[in-house]
């Protein structure tokens, strides 16, 4: 009898970890300026089926570790879905990534790898959410990031709309869609078909679980206006550091110990500053060198430095850099320490050379992340926002997911 309890016991831990939530796992310092993008370039991967996903990254140990990856297939809530691997696979993943390169002439070395999906060895067969894996030569688990497959079965279109709620009419935008599904067949629209809609490809912000607000004949339609609204938030910060030698409007100051270390002009709280306006990508980062031809190789890590003056509003809130450079993790590396002889909010980081975005964000003591406290929320924020239609008819094992729109408050209207 004990060896039965046991046993159930052992399949409901299992089952439990087979059902958890596949969060991105954030890599460790040694691993760094992650890439996953598709065809286009977006910071987020969102492809067909058959077209190609580029993974990047780089490994400041230089050791020429071996490192593998791993394609698991999730549904509609980021959970593993009930497929096997041969189900969603083609070909076997678990396989080592061959394609790397060492660093040329850098004071800091490195080693970057490069992997392509498809390849000889693996491809996928469905649609759906995916979660790619890179584990060591140990068989840790070093970091994860999500990207999506589709097929182009429903049109989705999408326009952005000024928050009617009066208490956020100039802060808040609002997301409001449509589903042509033309000639795909949608028996019972309510319970088969789900959304997903994610600003700036920015996971913790996607809104979930939103049914159509009425049908126009066979078409879906979601006019909303509380239940798909996003704080707009404010344009990111943005530096570059392309050329190694050259200050800017941004960067104060250039140093070179053991490697270049370049200090960023102090920024301001911009919360209670009037809206103002310029391009930006979204949080993105972009590696690029005017030292050499190979970016990927040759491109300099430096020091970022980083000064945002204290002030009440940050209390005792712990406050960090954010940005896609780390996937918009929270971590030590990225947090900002007080300095009493200058009364400065302070911090450094080791980023490889190019055009960054990046913002200020808090987190209190209960754990709770504000993206706008310091930046502040404006209606006209310029913001992308993607749309996903997931889909399960009654005996399928997994959500597919058959459209993908898109929609930028560029062109917002009341």
């Amino acid at each position: 009898m004990c060896f039965i309890l046991k046993q159930i016991v052992f399949l409901l831990f299992v089952q439990s970890l087979f059902g958890q939530v596949q969060e991105e796992v954030v890599a460790p310092s040694h691993i760094k300026s992650i890439v996953l993008n598709g065809p286009t370039g977006d910071q987020f991967p969102v492809v067909q089926i058959g077209e190609p996903i580029y993974l990047e990254f780089d490994d400041t140990s230089a050791s020429e570790q071996d490192y593998y990856y791993k394609i698991v297939h999730c549904d509609y809530d980021w959970t593993p879905s009930d497929l096997l691997k041969s189900q969603y696979l083609t070909g076997v993943d678990n396989q080592r990534i061959i394609d790397y390169r060492n660093s040329y002439t850098t004071l800091q070395p490195f080693s970057n790898y490069r992997l392509t999906i498809p390849n000889d060895n693996v491809k996928l067969k469905v649609s759906g959410n995916y979660v790619l894996e890179i584990y060591n030569n140990s068989y840790e688990l070093q970091f994860s990031r999500r990207f999506v497959v589709y097929k182009d079965l429903v049109k989705v279109g999408g326009v952005v709309k000024r928050s009617r709620d009066f208490d956020y009419l100039n802060e808040k935008q609002v997301v409001q869609f449509n589903i042509n599904p033309g000639n795909f067949q949608l028996v019972n629209p309510k319970k088969e078909v789900k959304v997903a809609i994610i600003q700036n490809y920015y996971w913790p912000s996607a809104i979930y679980n939103v049914p159509p607000q009425f049908t126009l004949g066979k078409e879906l339609v979601y006019k909303y206006d509380k239940e798909t609204s996003f704080f707009g938030g404010n344009e990111f910060l943005n530096f570059d550091t392309k050329d190694l030698r050259a200050p800017s409007s941004v960067i104060s100051r250039i140093e070179v110990t053991d490697v270049y270390n370049h200090h960023l002009f102090s920024d301001i709280f911009r919360v209670n500053v009037p809206y103002t306006y310029y391009p930006d990508i979204n949080g993105d980062y972009v590696v690029r060198t005017l030292q050499g031809e190979d970016d990927a190789r040759e491109a300099e890590y430096t020091r970022i430095h980083f000064n945002l003056p204290y002030d009440q509003l940050l209390n005792l809130d712990d406050v960090y850099v954010f940005g896609k450079f780390n996937n918009y993790a929270l971590t030590e590396e990225n947090k900002l320490t007080y300095n009493e002889d200058n009364g400065m909010m302070q911090g450094n980081l080791l980023l490889k050379q190019g055009f960054y975005n990046y913002k200020y964000v808090l987190k209190t003591e209960e754990g709770i992340i504000d993206l706008n406290a310091i930046s502040g929320n404006f209606h006209f924020t310029e913001n992308t926002y993607l749309i996903l239609v997931y889909y399960r008819n009654f005996g399928d094992l997994y959500d597919s997911i058959i459209g993908v729109g898109s929609a930028n408050s560029r062109n917002i209207s009341n």
